[in-house]
């Protein structure tokens, strides 16, 4: 591979100069997989909602790498072994940790590549970049498959309290401004510590926990489950998923062969070849848009109505309830607007629709966070904090919605 001049630090708008340690993150950082992905919007159409939400997957990867560099500055200091190569290892895993992320991330996972999860693709892409770089990211693969002997190293790039989220949440409030989500990420890192092979966060940090656990709840309902994002990014699935039906039917053209490719098969797991992950690493934001871009004029109207709503931002009306929305109330939006626009049922069913969304802030079954005693035992955080808010935020929430256009749609 030809070799780059090392250009050795960025400047991020959250935490100044980020430094990059050594030649290989260099170079990962410098290949076309993650270059990719300052064209793979972080936070899918919310920018629809939030102006500002415009940041990409290459602003967060390196904003958790950042700090991981923190974190374990942080634990080597409190006489905590980590050698050169887990360093390394911790460093490329949070780097590469979201390069599976396909078009507008979260928003159209599953849909484009059916049954692969972008964790799955981010293992692939790993593979791939591993072989290329001899073998350099067999630590770090072992640490995001989250099987390396030391545990506190897995939980450090996934668990509840993991780089990852803390860098997300910070950016993401930044971006948005919405102060709410805005956490003290240098402070959590500080309180780290590792007792008995597993991460934890030292009795003085509980407040930080908590408020990070309080924010994580205000983000995802005031921010990432926003029911005008919601809707736009169920328009945006419908869209792919008419463009399936359409193409199957010989009946749609596509520019974009990377897209279409993906659009007329069903790729699962044990079926992901060498071939298609390069077609998948040539897939981003830019195809997507400009397939809306191209499609708003096709032919068929549902399609067509589709991709005029996403791209002038005439969005559905969204009604969110706390009880799931029954046939009849959704038969009766059926009903009115095929008699309004002269569309069939099973037309307007791809602009008249029902679901539900769920979201808890701490899951007390998955890799707790735990709390260092003063005494040397530890506690889950749950068990040490106040018991009225955490037993709310440990509580699933579910709720329920219905769309269906405006009039004149």
């Amino acid at each position: 591979m030809k070799r780059s001049p090392k250009l050795k630090i960025f400047n991020d708008p959250i935490y100044g100069f980020i430094r990059i340690p050594d030649n290989l993150l260099f170079d990962l950082i410098a290949h076309p997989y993650f270059q990719r992905l300052r064209r793979i919007s972080q936070m899918g159409l919310s920018y629809l909602v939030y102006p500002g939400a415009h940041h990409t997957r290459f602003h967060h990867a390196l904003g958790a790498m950042h700090l991981m560099q923190m974190a374990v500055s942080l634990l080597r200091q409190k006489q905590i072994e980590i050698t050169p190569g887990e360093e390394q290892g911790l460093l490329c895993a949070i780097l590469l940790h979201d390069i599976g992320h396909g078009p507008f991330s979260h928003a159209l996972e599953n849909e484009l590549v059916q049954g692969v999860s972008h964790e799955e693709l981010s293992l692939r892409f790993m593979e791939q970049l591993n072989t290329e770089f001899d073998g350099a990211l067999e630590v770090a693969m072992e640490i995001f498959r989250g099987t390396y002997p030391k545990a506190f190293l897995n939980q450090l790039v996934s668990s509840q309290l993991d780089m990852d989220r803390l860098d997300y949440l910070k950016r993401d409030s930044f971006y948005t401004g919405v102060a709410e989500g805005n956490i003290n990420a240098e402070r959590l890192i500080t309180m780290l510590s590792v007792y008995r092979g597993n991460l934890v966060v030292e009795a003085k940090g509980i407040y930080s926990v908590e408020k990070f656990l309080m924010a994580r709840r205000f983000m995802y309902w005031q921010v990432y489950l926003h029911k005008t994002g919601l809707a736009a990014e169920q328009l945006l699935i419908r869209v792919i998923r008419r463009a399936r039906e359409l193409l199957g039917e010989g009946r749609l053209e596509c520019q974009s062969q990377a897209l279409e490719y993906f659009l007329k098969r069903k790729v699962r797991d044990e079926a992901f070849p060498a071939g298609d992950l390069q077609l998948f690493a040539s897939l981003d934001d830019v195809d997507i848009l400009a397939a809306l871009k191209g499609w708003r004029t096709a032919s068929d109207p549902v399609l067509g109505k589709l991709c005029d709503m996403i791209l002038d931002r005439r969005l559905p009306t969204i009604k969110m309830t706390d009880e799931p929305v029954g046939e009849e109330v959704l038969a009766r939006k059926v009903e009115k607007f095929c008699a309004r626009t002269g569309m069939t049922p099973g037309e307007a069913s791809y602009f008249v629709f029902d679901g539900e969304i769920s979201n808890r802030a701490y899951n007390r079954q998955r890799q707790n966070i735990l709390i260092l005693e003063r005494n040397g035992k530890t506690v889950d955080v749950a068990g040490r904090s106040d018991p009225l808010s955490l037993q709310t935020l440990s509580e699933p929430v579910t709720r329920f919605y219905i769309c269906y256009p405006k009039k004149g749609v």
